[in-house]
């Protein structure tokens, strides 16, 4: 279990703790054909900068990727799955994200998983979550295409095309590259 960020603005930008780890991000889809996202935000920036992510979150220190992408289903939506739900892996990529209070480098993998509607549970959120994360809301594609909004990862749409309307994938994971998805820029 990691522990809880401050949420507070480092005093200089340079100051951030910086820190690296393995992450699995989830494509809900439900079988109205809409995704899952999340609005997170950096409360450490006045006016508060949102912006929309996938389920999912780090790879606790013993466990295997599966293993992550399903205990992060379960605790950010209360959702129970198993590893033989998971699709993929769709896409691959090295993110960088820079808040107020933190740098964090994540090796990502992105998961599909097929589902009925239901209701969101965040019962499991973490702290972090709790102070961060603000809403969440069933997109459809033509939403996605039309929003404005800050979407990570920015190419969601191409990772969703990974999977053929009827779920399935057999391709090999699209390669994402190295990117930058902040709110307050890496050093």
């Amino acid at each position: 279990m990691t522990t809880p960020r401050p949420v507070l603005p480092a005093p200089v930008p340079d100051s951030r703790r910086r820190n690296r780890r393995r992450a699995m991000r989830v494509l809900l889809v439900d079988t109205e054909d809409r995704l899952l996202l999340f609005r997170d935000s950096d409360p450490g920036i006045v006016p508060v900068p949102t912006f929309w992510i996938t389920a999912g979150g780090g790879v606790d220190p013993g466990e295997t990727d599966l293993e992550a992408a399903v205990r992060e289903v379960a605790e950010e939506t209360g959702l129970a799955i198993t590893r033989s739900d998971l699709v993929g892996p769709l896409a691959e990529r090295v993110v960088v994200h820079g808040y107020s209070d933190v740098v964090t480098t994540q090796d990502e993998a992105f998961w599909f998983v097929r589902c009925a509607p239901f209701e969101i549970s965040t019962e499991g959120h973490t702290e972090d979550e709790i102070a961060t994360m603000t809403s969440h809301h069933w997109w459809t594609r033509a939403e996605l295409e039309a929003s404005d909004e800050d979407i990570w990862p920015r190419d969601l749409l191409a990772v969703w095309d990974q999977v053929d309307r009827d779920g399935t994938f057999g391709g090999a994971p699209l390669e994402l590259g190295e990117v930058d998805e902040s709110t307050v820029a890496p050093a």
